[in-house]
């Protein structure tokens, strides 16, 4: 097991492990954790299927309900302790210290000796497009049970959008860093768009 570093040992990742050397490219676009890849999507993919579907296999909302928190929460689990660490070796965990205070961690994998990256560029890309694009589908759900006036609906859409929020925010955070603001960057990226215009 790795040593545990604090915030101040990140660095930077790239999202998508991009590389120019093309003899490089051939060997990191292999998929190295292919049950790794597999879980990272089959939990989210499965949830969203239930939810659409729900309806139509079963009249129970509350198996529905079950099922789909379930998947939920085990894609949670998954993602979190296994699939970010192997596919694009980014982390993130709350510790809490001798005086009961809370403190994130987020940490990013130190570069080898031989300056190679171990996760592969496809991995990464299976990676960070299912982080980003399962909450973006959970928060139309959302939208979608709010103005359909679906209530029952809402709570477990709610809870879809707060578990793969949290994955997403954790590991932008420790993709950019843990010191670094969000906002503050979202504001200087913007900024620097508005100047090239």
């Amino acid at each position: 097991s790795p040593p545990q570093d604090s915030s101040d040992d990140i660095e930077d990742v790239s999202l998508f492990d991009a590389d120019d050397d093309v003899s490089r490219r051939s060997k990191k676009s292999k998929i190295r954790h292919p049950v790794a890849s597999f879980f990272h999507l089959f939990f989210r993919v499965s949830a969203i299927v239930v939810y659409l579907l729900c309806e139509l296999l079963t009249s129970s909302f509350i198996a529905c309900m079950v099922t789909i928190i379930l998947l939920l929460s085990c894609d949670f689990w998954a993602v979190k302790n296994v699939t970010g660490r192997l596919m694009v070796g980014l982390r993130w965990w709350n510790q809490v210290d001798d005086d009961g205070r809370s403190h994130w961690v987020f940490e990013a994998r130190k570069v080898s000796a031989q300056g190679g990256k171990t996760s592969s560029e496809a991995e990464s890309r299976i990676f960070w497009l299912g982080l980003i694009t399962c909450p973006m589908i959970w928060v139309i759900f959302a939208f979608s049970a709010l103005f359909s006036f679906k209530v029952k609906w809402l709570a477990v859409v709610v809870m879809g959008v707060v578990l793969q929020g949290a994955n997403l925010y954790g590991y932008i955070r420790c993709k950019v860093g843990s010191r670094k603001n969000l906002t503050s960057m979202a504001t200087n990226y913007l900024g620097k768009q508005f100047l090239r215009q």
